[in-house]
């Protein structure tokens, strides 16, 4: 009777914790979008094709917002981390050979959030000293940009990743609905184009493009706002599996 009371503490305990990562996502998704916005080379996106004195003055007029959004995303932007944690936990409470695909899903979340942080210490190095010649800004620039869009394995990796682990859900009742398997896989698909940031300097796959910025960063926001409602739905189901 221990065992079981014990059991149950540490299940309601769990759940709490799941749903404090949950509703703390829809603040963070806040906080990143006001520091999304405030960036002046977001809106647009700088062009890969500004010659190295218009990148240079851009940092030179712009480095106060530049140095308060990049020190924004470095506080907040690993707090995203957890979110995707919590999909992984619902990932592990799938049949047991899904488990594979949730540690392999957290491997993926983890060197994005890295390469991510990396873009924005380029960044931030750029603003760092912008009276520098304009070339090295431009290097660091470029930097920013190719490390922040192009590296698109791991995202390919972890949205293709939950589709399995969905697929491979054959529960009575599955964690996570089907569809939510053929939508990440779609979304996997919509991040592969973002690997031509690294190539062109112009048109739809530049990382000031259409399918490489607005796509790629589109489709990854709006994947994590279905996501929330999806996990929202899994978390009260697990609570009344913790009661019955």
């Amino acid at each position: 009777m221990q065992v079981l009371t014990e059991n149950a503490e540490s299940s309601a305990s769990g759940l709490r914790a799941q749903q404090v990562v949950l509703w703390s996502a829809p603040v963070l998704a806040l906080v990143l979008l006001v520091l999304f916005v405030a960036f002046p080379g977001f809106f647009p996106p700088m062009s890969p094709e500004m010659s190295a004195a218009e990148v240079g003055r851009f940092y030179r007029d712009n480095t106060p917002l530049i140095r308060f959004g990049m020190v924004g995303f470095n506080l907040f932007g690993i707090l995203i981390v957890p979110f995707f944690l919590l999909i992984m936990v619902q990932m592990q409470r799938m049949r047991s050979e899904s488990h594979i695909y949730a540690f392999s899903y957290l491997t993926a979340v983890v060197a994005g959030a890295t390469l991510f942080a990396l873009s924005n210490i380029f960044f931030a190095v750029a603003a760092f000293r912008p009276d520098r010649g304009d070339e090295l800004i431009q290097v660091l620039n470029d930097l920013a940009w190719i490390v922040f869009i192009a590296p698109i394995g791991m995202l390919v990796a972890q949205f293709g990743l939950l589709a399995l682990a969905v697929y491979a859900d054959d529960r009575r009742a599955p964690v996570f609905p089907r569809w939510v398997g053929h939508y990440a896989f779609l979304t996997a698909l919509a991040m592969v184009p973002s690997a031509g940031a690294a190539v062109f300097h112009d048109g739809p796959l530049a990382w000031d493009g259409f399918v490489s910025f607005w796509l790629r960063n589109g489709a990854f926001a709006f994947f994590a706002a279905v996501m929330f409602f999806v996990l929202r739905t899994a978390l009260r189901r697990q609570a009344e599996e913790a009661k019955s």
